[in-house]
C-alpha cells in the first residue's frame, strides 16, 4: 500500500469558461471532460506533461478573493526547465499575465503569476548542476 503520485489537482474558480480560456491560452491546458451536479460545474483537463487539473464553479461561492494566507492551497507549482523560464516571461508579458520576474536563489528557480482568479501559480525548475 502506498501513494503512488497526483491523480489530479482541482482549483475552485469563479468563472469557468473564462478559466478554461485563460488555463488553455496560457499553460496549454487540453480540456478533456465537462460536467456538473448539484450547484457544481467543472472541466476536467489535461496540462502538456499529462498532469490532470480541474477547474470548478460553485453556483454558491464565496468569490471571495485567493489569500495564499487562509487554509487551503498556497500555490500551485508547474515543472519546467531553467532554460525555458526566460521563454515564459516574454509570453505571459504578450498574454498580459500579472507574473514577478524569475528569482534564483539555491533551492532553484521561480516564476509566480496568477490567474484570473488571483489564484498563486508558479513554475518551478530545480537547481543547475553547476550551482
Amino acid at each position: 500500500m502506498g501513494l503512488q503520485g497526483i491523480a489530479h489537482i482541482g482549483i475552485t474558480v469563479t468563472d469557468l469558461s473564462r478559466s478554461k480560456e485563460w488555463y488553455s491560452q496560457v499553460v496549454g491546458w487540453k480540456p478533456e471532460m465537462d460536467g456538473g451536479g448539484e450547484g457544481v460545474s467543472f472541466s476536467l483537463g489535461a496540462l502538456p506533461s499529462g498532469q490532470l487539473l480541474g477547474l470548478r464553479q460553485y453556483e454558491d461561492g464565496s468569490g471571495d478573493a485567493f489569500d495564499f494566507r487562509r487554509t487551503g492551497l498556497d500555490h500551485l507549482a508547474f515543472a519546467v526547465q531553467s532554460s525555458e523560464l526566460p521563454d515564459w516571461e516574454r509570453r505571459f508579458s504578450e498574454l498580459g499575465v500579472t507574473f514577478t520576474p524569475t528569482h534564483h536563489d539555491p533551492f532553484g528557480h521561480f516564476l509566480n503569476f496568477k490567474d484570473p482568479d488571483g489564484i498563486a501559480l508558479e513554475l518551478y525548475a530545480p537547481p543547475d548542476e553547476s550551482e
